[in-house]
């Protein structure tokens, strides 16, 4: 989160024509959501290669990009839990909260965004609230200790090392501290941050420098960092189950890309999971909640439509304002002409039929000029047009005396 701020003003300054935009990072997605008159996209996928340190074709062969009321559907899809690993699974939508708390303290959260997300976060409840879409969702943290148990007949005598201290592993934390396994231990680049979260939970901490050293002392190993590197070889789990004399130990690797070398999954004694593993593990109960996911596609529509509604309307604000300026300015001149007709003495009458007729005029000059402009399919437009805007009252009343 703490990288977030600066990131989206680098992105803000790379597209001048993306006036506002905001960034969702979770373990296992990475999107932008962008609001602006004109689109960017391959611009967009062009800074966000550069940033993550890829090229642009590779990015562009995984990255799917969504305008318009396909976006704003993603958006409350992934709100509602509709889009994650774990079917209605919650703590997305606090991803998301983070995510527009960062982007306004960047300065990048525009009326559009600001509009989107509420929305979002509107329809998310409802969904919640009005069907059992999250009645059994299971977490990926909650999934580790499901099968940490499955493994170890007592979890209240384990010892657990939890490595890294974001999000993911504070929320792994909790759920294993609620098991009171025999000691919890937290590994961190950073001490300041692992001790904060260690606090938490009475549990130690030490330094990831110090894991490979100590890596046997531990019957589960949760890891989620941000790292673009493994940072648990196969070597250093080898010479662990060495050091264990082959007791096993259980290992959950939640980052993306990877915190633990995938090799280590083929080693005796060592049960390694990873996010896609876990997934088949969270599904469990999903066909009983399609159901539940009808009902909430039938809100999320609705919640586009009105969002899409929303932005058609805001789109013709400019033109309402110029016509308002305009009507204004007519409006003043017809008064200051009635003034001086009043002031040489002229009949009120005189003066206010003046003044109606002033106005009318200005009111119908263009639509009458452009009736006799164009040619013959263009002038039928117009006149279509014309009456719709200017003969309803005539037609309706001439309907209510039929």
């Amino acid at each position: 989160m703490d990288q977030i701020e600066p990131t989206l003003k680098g992105l803000r300054e790379s597209l001048a024509r993306q006036p506002e935009a905001t960034l969702l990072s979770t373990c296992n997605r990475t999107e932008i959501y962008c609001a602006s008159d004109r689109s960017d996209l391959d611009h967009t996928l062009e800074w966000l290669a550069h940033h993550g340190g890829v090229s642009p074709a590779l990015l562009r062969s995984h990255a799917y990009t969504l305008e318009g009321g396909q976006a704003a559907r993603h958006a409350f899809r992934v709100a509602s839990g509709l889009d994650s690993m774990v079917l209605g699974e919650p703590q997305i939508l606090g991803q998301m909260k983070d995510a527009v708390r960062a982007a306004e303290d960047a300065g990048a959260m525009g009326s559009t965004l600001h509009q989107l997300f509420q929305r979002s976060f509107s329809v998310a409840k409802e969904v919640r609230s009005s069907t059992e879409i999250g009645a059994h969702s299971i977490s990926l943290a909650a999934a580790s200790v499901r099968l940490a148990g499955q493994l170890f007949e007592d979890l209240s005598d384990i010892r657990v090392l939890f490595v890294g201290a974001g999000e993911m592993i504070d929320l792994a934390a909790t759920h294993f501290a609620a098991k009171n396994p025999k000691s919890m231990t937290v590994a961190n680049r950073t001490l300041e941050r692992g001790e904060k979260l260690a606090s938490r939970f009475g549990a130690e901490v030490m330094r990831l420098a110090d894991l490979p050293s100590r890596l046997h002392e531990f019957d589960a190993v949760i890891s989620c960092t941000a790292s673009t590197l493994p940072i648990i070889g196969l070597g250093a789990v080898e010479r662990a189950v060495k050091l264990r004399k082959h007791r096993p130990m259980f290992m959950v690797d939640l980052a993306v890309p990877r915190d633990i070398e995938p090799e280590v999954k083929a080693l005796p004694d060592i049960y390694l999971y990873t996010v896609d593993d876990l997934a088949h593990v969270v599904q469990t109960g999903k066909d009983s909640r399609q159901a539940a996911v009808a009902q909430a596609e039938v809100i999320i529509d609705a919640g586009v439509q009105n969002f899409m509604h929303w932005l058609g309307q805001r789109r013709t604000v400019p033109l309402i304002q110029q016509l308002n300026a305009q009507t204004d300015e007519w409006r003043g001149a017809e008064i200051a002409r009635a003034k001086k007709l009043l002031a040489r003495g002229e009949s009120v009458d005189t003066v206010l039929e003046a003044l109606s007729r002033g106005l009318t005029q200005k009111m119908l000059h263009g639509a009458l000029a452009e009736l006799h402009t164009g040619d013959a399919d263009s002038r039928e437009a117009t006149a279509h047009t014309v009456s719709r805007l200017f003969l309803r009252g005539g037609l309706s009343a001439e309907n209510k005396e039929r």
